[in-house]
């Protein structure tokens, strides 16, 4: 048996009926119990972003750099390879089940991210330190410390060997390699570098890149993206039918020619949707730990526009470009899909630059945003020791280096692996603190309409 069969096997294992019942479950629950508070509050969370007066409280970073932070973790080649991956393994349906997580994500985003501000602390540098191994231990109590550090080992974990490292850079250095003919070598070196230049800068120096690069990267490639499908307006309506139906019925939408099914379509839109925007997963409330704020609902709101623009806004545009087009039955895959994708959308080589440099910026914020994520789950398993800081910054930078010369299958089966091994220590926690989350919530509200917010 290879590896790449192994791994795929374990792959489908931990991504079976379990976590995708406890993922979806755990979502639509919030979302019922919060009186689907992610499409009723989402004006308001999005006004949050830029409201004046916003950054009061403890906190190492504003309100707007933590989303940004987190963002930059997300908002990687999940959007552009990810997405096409999805779609040439699974079908179009495989879009229709990445939209679903992504409404119930939000909900389960905002309360992960409301538990990471109620239960951060500082740590012995002086930090704010939060997240899930915080919220499991002070919230389900000392007896549960086992599961904090269970999600603390899989979070070191995924920003090593997962979404942190492998595929983030191999996207990078071979998406230069086939579009502007650089040598995969020479990328490595360069990005190395960088790498080790701002990483040792800590959070501060990471939020205040994200916020300047985030921003900007997300509007100029769903600018383009617009620009596809305003040139096929006429082909959106019948593409996003084919979503719809093929979700359901792939081989009668298909004609049975590409061997999808509905499993197949489930099982590959859910984790490359949470692969892109990290809903339950547990990353993102380490980001919000760190913002400048004294109310988590609030933190909470703002955290959860991060689902809404990494897969409602970024992938779908990914995802109708790839459908529209036709691309995803051409036998192409990954970056090389989606470049394919807008070359035939835009009918000329203009496609490749946009998708390549988009995926440039957004696969190197992801990097630096998991490295973050990864040493705060390390300094929580070595109690914050200088000489562990160190290593794990060392070892970050080593396995950026390796990264391009990995299998592109291999690097996302595994990513896969991680990815849902700690998602289920955060799960288990939000169901635990269920009457936390609803309590706050309550709470906040009450006293936003007696004007005491």
């Amino acid at each position: 048996m290879s590896l790449q069969t192994t791994l795929s096997a374990i792959s489908s294992f931990v991504w079976g009926p379990p976590l995708l019942i406890l993922l979806s479950g755990t979502g639509l629950y919030l979302t019922l119990r919060l009186g689907f508070l992610q499409i009723r509050y989402l004006p308001r969370a999005l006004g949050y972003l830029f409201a004046r007066g916003a950054n009061k409280g403890k906190g190492d970073v504003s309100s707007f750099a933590a989303l940004c932070t987190a963002l930059a973790a997300t908002i990687g080649t999940g959007n552009i390879v990810g997405v096409a991956t999805a779609v040439q393994a699974g079908g179009p349906g495989a879009i229709f089940w990445m939209w679903l997580v992504a409404l119930l994500g939000m909900a389960t985003k905002y309360a992960e991210c409301l538990l990471a501000v109620k239960y951060r602390v500082r740590d012995k540098y002086g930090f704010m330190a939060g997240g899930p191994m915080y919220y499991i231990e002070m919230g389900m109590g000392k007896k549960w410390k086992w599961l904090a550090k269970a999600f603390a080992f899989f979070g070191v974990l995924v920003a090593l060997l997962g979404i942190g490292t492998f595929p983030q850079v191999n996207g990078i250095t071979h998406a230069l390699q086939s579009t502007f003919d650089i040598p995969v070598v020479l990328t490595a070196v360069v990005l190395t570098l960088i790498v080790i230049a701002i990483v040792f800068g800590g959070v501060k120096r990471i939020s205040k890149i994200a916020s300047v690069v985030v921003p900007f990267m997300a509007i100029a490639y769903v600018a383009a993206s617009a620009c596809v499908l305003a040139l096929n307006a006429e082909k959106i309506p019948e593409a996003v039918k084919l979503i719809v139906y093929a979700a359901f019925n792939p081989e009668a939408a298909l004609g049975g020619a590409f061997g999808f099914t509905v499993m197949q379509a489930i099982q590959l839109g859910v984790a490359r949707g949470i692969f892109s925007n990290e809903s339950g997963l547990g990353s993102a409330p380490i980001a919000a730990a760190a913002a400048q704020t004294k109310e988590p609902v609030r933190q909470g709101l703002i955290s959860m526009t991060g689902t809404f623009l990494d897969t409602i806004i970024v992938c779908t545009m990914t995802g109708l470009v790839i459908v529209i087009t036709g691309a995803w039955t051409e036998g192409v895959q990954g970056a090389e899909l989606t470049n394919l994708a807008f070359n035939q959308g835009l009918e000329s080589n203009v496609g490749s630059f946009i998708v390549t440099i988009g995926l440039v910026f957004f696969a190197f914020t992801t990097i630096l945003g998991w490295c973050y994520y990864g040493e705060r789950c390390f300094v929580y398993l070595t109690k914050g020791r200088t000489k562990g800081i160190k290593f794990y910054r060392l070892l970050f930078v080593v396995l950026i280096a390796s990264a391009p010369f990995l299998e592109l299958q291999t690097i996302w089966t595994i990513a896969d692996i991680v990815n849902g091994l700690m998602a289920f220590p955060n799960l288990i926690a939000l169901i635990a603190l269920r009457k936390v989350i609803i309590g706050e919530t309550k709470a906040y509200f009450v006293r936003l309409k007696t004007g005491k917010v």
